[in-house]
């Protein structure tokens, strides 16, 4: 009966240590196929990675209602979230597919390469693929998985001859073939980050040749009582490593300015044109400080940053080709920037010409975009939030018309005009702060109507009256104005309340609107507790 019990236990005791072995087998085998896919990628482009393409295809196929909640929760670090949790699925899926090949172990290596073909159709999707290659980095790093799969699982079989039943454990034997596997699958993966970061480098020296030129337009100095000297309030400008970025890409362009070329054609467009770098570069550029606004900033929210754009007025480019606005006769209304990743966005062209600053922007705060930025060439319309103007990256402007072309946001159900709307934050006191009771605290923060200029700032305690506040010097209707209001705090809970006058006369509504479709609005309120 003890003979039988040990027995009994010894059994179980295997069969845990062969289904632990099982598992490791098949997190290796994962681990195995995307280091080799982002190896095979830094031969075709690093986009081409299974975790890179199978994250675009989820943003793509994503409701813009996720898609907000993620940039509402998780900020710019959103796309890393995104990518943790493929890898987080795929490990999870990985070791089933181990657990699943103790019993058929063909069946779970052809697994794997169901799991290489998801991902190569995954490539292919996406609106930048290059070509049938894109597939390879997926297909391939499946092939390495099964096999590594496969080879792992015999380890810990012994079948019978026509069976597949495990009898034995060759626990020797798997273990020097796990551990060589994960160092060989390690080197891969470096060596692919390796040659990956050396496909930028040509980029990245071509941004540190550029030397901007000085602009035949230079924008005005910022006027000395535009930036307050109050603790906590947002600096009038927003320096480059601050300035917020929201976009789709999981993998930032590194675009060649040499090699860069946009190109300019479409409805309307009698002299289809192809600019170079050098040749915008060489044109009379115009330098202005503007505002940014991410449509899917809510009240208070962060996504807003003013910087100094120099670049080539984009109407000038236009007129060029032979565009018309649609007041003087143009056939189109619409035009549709692409980037270099597929992005394509749509500006009213009304907008773009009715004199407003819209521009090709080459530098930002005295110095060549930053890659995250956009660089070589963005485009940036003032008034209009970023996902109707903003396109980084860009390489090609149609014209057409909004009833013919759906660009990528507006087939996600946001407005296809995105005109900004008036907004006032407060940024200091902090929401939750406790302020000392019975002294002056400096209530401050920024407000903005791009294009028409902030005439007016307001602020309530609680439901009391609604009190003027000084506003700062503004510097243009293009950029944002810093405002402040000394309260005399008193003990207890207290709620702040801004909001805005534009320079048109317009109070800014207090009706609450999530961002989805056309931005937020409301009142921003802070609850803060002196004491």
């Amino acid at each position: 009966m003890a003979d039988m019990t040990t027995n009994r236990s010894a059994s179980r005791r295997q069969t845990l240590q062969r289904g632990a072995s099982a598992a490791l087998s098949g997190l290796l085998s994962g681990y195995t196929a995307l280091a080799v896919a982002e190896l095979v990628a830094s031969f075709v482009r690093p986009q081409a990675g299974p975790v890179t393409a199978v994250g675009g295809a989820a943003i793509d196929r994503t409701p813009a209602a996720v898609k907000d909640f993620a940039i509402r929760h998780f900020g710019t670090n959103d796309k890393l979230v995104l990518q943790l949790g493929i890898v987080a699925t795929l490990g999870l899926l990985a070791v089933l597919l181990g657990l699943f090949a103790l019993r058929r172990r063909r069946t779970g290596a052809a697994g794997v390469l169901g799991f290489g073909v998801l991902g190569a159709a995954a490539a292919l999707s996406r609106p930048d693929a290059s070509g049938v290659a894109d597939a390879l980095p997926s297909l391939v790093g499946a092939v390495a998985g099964a096999v590594v799969l496969y080879v792992l699982i015999g380890r810990l079989t012994r079948p019978r001859p026509g069976s597949e039943r495990a009898v034995g454990l060759d626990r020797r034997g798997f273990l020097l073939a796990a551990g060589a596997t994960a160092l060989l699958s390690t080197g891969a993966g470096a060596l692919g980050r390796s040659l990956t970061g050396r496909l930028g480098q040509g980029a990245v020296a071509s941004r540190k040749a550029v030397r901007l030129p000085a602009p035949a337009s230079p924008a005005a100095a910022v006027p000395a009582r535009a930036s307050l000297r109050v603790p906590g309030i947002s600096a009038f400008t927003t320096s480059n490593s601050d300035f917020y970025r929201v976009d789709t890409a999981l993998v930032v362009p590194k675009v060649d300015a040499d090699g860069w070329r946009l190109r300019l054609h479409g409805k309307g467009v009698t002299r289809p044109r192809t600019y170079s770098y050098q040749e915008l570069l060489s044109r009379d550029l115009i330098e202005r400080d503007v505002t940014l606004t991410c449509v899917s900033n809510e009240v208070g929210g962060p996504y807003v940053g003013n910087a100094r754009w120099l670049g080539v007025r984009l109407a000038d480019l236009l007129r060029e080709v032979g565009v018309r606005p649609p007041s003087r006769g143009g056939p189109a209304d619409q035009l549709v920037a692409r980037s270099v990743d597929g992005m394509t966005l749509g500006s009213p062209v009304e907008d773009v010409m009715d004199g407003r600053d819209a521009m090709l922007a080459v530098g930002m705060n005295g110095e060549p975009l930053p890659f995250e930025h956009g660089f070589p060439v963005r485009m940036l319309v003032p008034g209009l939030y970023g996902y109707v103007s903003a396109c980084k990256w860009i390489e090609d402007i149609e014209l057409t018309t909004f009833a013919a072309y759906d660009p990528y946001w507006v087939k996600r159900k946001w407005a296809p005009r995105g005109p900004i709307k008036t907004q006032a934050r407060i940024d200091t006191p902090k929401p939750f702060a406790r302020p000392p009771a019975d002294t002056t605290v400096m209530v401050a923060g920024v407000a903005w109507a791009q294009h028409r200029g902030i005439s007016g700032v307001e602020i309530r305690i609680d439901d009391g009256p609604w009190q003027r506040a000084d506003l700062a010097e503004q510097d243009t209707v293009d950029t944002w104005r810093q405002w402040s209001f000394p309260w005399k705090a008193t003990s207890g809970s207290h709620t702040l309340t801004v909001r805005a006058t534009d320079g048109a006369g317009q109070l800014q509504t207090d009706r609450r609107a999530q961002t989805i479709p056309d931005g937020a609005s409301g009142w921003h309120s802070v609850f803060v507790t002196p004491g």
